[in-house]
């Protein structure tokens, strides 16, 4: 039997690569996709078998093309993992409406945009659908307004297709990292001390954020590879749970918000629902 396929979102760093590069280890084929192939380096230099293509997931002609091109070079598509994303840091006063869409568009839209292409092939598959959410997709944080009610909505989306993808064959989770020591500077897409300096009455209190971020994006951090193995291990599960954190850390915070930490007595009450 040929090999299952995975279609990985954002894999030019971080946990995308990490789970890139794992997935081809624990023997799946890897499209490991990414906005612009120019930042491939450090995919084609993993040792990995990698197959590396373009998908830019806030562009639907983009998405469409990835997918049917992988349709038509191997005839499936076993499982999706949603992880391309951004981070942000700033709050309403001092941005604009626009800035807000935009970080909706990466984080949220472009989740709904891959799931809607990849689901009648998992479908056909009895595949996974996996999405790299957050903790803060679960509890909102300061600075975070925009980016927390993009990965909350991403929380709600997954949690509310669950129990109908389950009823043809999709099993859906979410993963929820904390800190991880990747490109957090690289990923908010802007300048902190820049934002710092333009904070205005919020100056004080976003440069303590920032400094509190720093230090556990730092020494406190799992790395890339820690927090890829959650992945990897809802990829061969054979009951993988709707939520998943990728560390004690994890599980302990939105453990403040959530009684029910694996969704089980979510999935347990709604697939009643649809019975």
């Amino acid at each position: 039997m040929s090999p299952k396929v995975v279609l990985i979102t954002g894999t030019s760093s971080g946990i995308g690569l990490a789970a890139a590069v794992a997935a081809a280890n624990a023997g799946y084929r890897v499209v490991a996709t990414l906005r612009d192939t120019s930042r491939a380096g450090a995919l084609r230099e993993s040792g990995g078998d990698l197959d590396v293509r373009q998908l830019d997931v806030t562009d639907p002609a983009s998405v469409a093309a990835c997918i049917d091109g992988v349709m038509a070079d191997y005839g499936r598509l076993d499982a999706v993992v949603n992880n391309a994303g951004a981070g942000h840091l700033g709050t309403i006063e001092n941005e604009s409406v626009d800035e807000v869409r935009r970080v909706m568009e990466v984080n949220f839209f472009g989740v709904v945009q891959v799931t809607k292409a990849a689901m009648p092939h998992l479908r056909a598959s009895g595949g996974r659908l996996i999405t790299v959410s957050s903790v803060g997709g679960v509890v909102g944080q300061p600075f975070n307004e925009a980016y927390c009610a993009a990965k909350f909505a991403v929380e709600g989306f997954m949690e509310s297709l669950a129990p109908v993808a389950a009823r043809v064959g999709v099993a859906v989770t979410l993963i929820e990292p904390g800190a991880v020591a990747s490109e957090f500077v690289a990923n908010l897409q802007v300048d902190p001390a820049e934002v710092i300096a333009n904070a205005g009455p919020y100056a004080e209190v976003l440069q303590a954020y920032v400094a509190r971020t720093r230090s556990s994006f730092g020494t406190g951090a799992q790395t890339p590879a820690q927090a890829a193995e959650p992945i990897v291990a809802a990829l061969t599960a054979e009951h993988p749970a709707l939520r998943v954190q990728t560390s004690e850390w994890a599980t302990a915070f939105t453990g403040t918000k959530l009684a029910d930490q694996d969704g089980g007595k979510v999935l347990g009450l709604t697939a009643t629902w649809i019975a």
